[in-house]
């Protein structure tokens, strides 16, 4: 990989992109960020980026819609979904849309370096200390749940199968990203 490939990141975080392009920028890369998806497509059609690091939800819209029209500009890019509410099913989505890997919010330049094979590993499996708690998963989870139920608690209880009043406490907690 080439120190000098661009990358384009897409999300609707300002904070996020500022301060992930600088990070990037700092070890060598020419990084652009777009906020939109207007934008996303214009710097894409511009830079033909090599990496491409796009958010799941960016705004009102849905990331996944942009993976074919972005590798249509550049059919060698490497997509990396990134999204907040991980899921199975979003996963599988992306990968077969065309998306390189998947990886869940928070995460950290050496995790997307890795995800898209920038660094080069000898063992692609994550050691004990890489792996997420379990209740980083459920947050997760209970999270997508709810946000498909469009922020209804008692919809979102009764597909968890857990009582109303559990769930509103679980979803007082705040996520649990601390590793095994």
């Amino acid at each position: 990989m080439t120190e000098n490939s661009n990358w384009l990141i897409i999300d609707d975080d300002a904070v996020f992109c500022r301060i992930l392009q600088k990070s990037l920028e700092k070890l060598g890369f020419v990084v652009f960020s777009a906020n939109d998806s207007q934008t996303a497509m214009s710097l894409a059609s511009e830079h033909l980026p090599s990496y491409i690091i796009l958010d799941l939800n960016i705004a009102e819209e849905n990331g996944i819609h942009l993976i074919e029209p972005l590798l249509t500009i550049n059919p060698t890019a490497k997509i990396l979904m990134l999204t907040g509410y991980a899921s199975i099913a979003t996963a599988v989505s992306a990968v077969k849309l065309g998306a390189f890997q998947y990886l869940p919010k928070p995460c950290g330049v050496d995790e997307i370096l890795k995800a898209l094979e920038v660094v080069q590993n000898t063992d692609n499996t994550p050691s004990l200390d890489e792996r997420l708690s379990l209740d980083h998963y459920e947050w997760e989870y209970i999270h997508q749940v709810l946000e498909d139920c469009g922020g209804n608690i008692s919809e979102a209880a009764r597909i968890l199968k857990m009582h109303r009043r559990t769930l509103q406490r679980k979803l007082q907690k705040r996520r649990k990203i601390n590793m095994v």
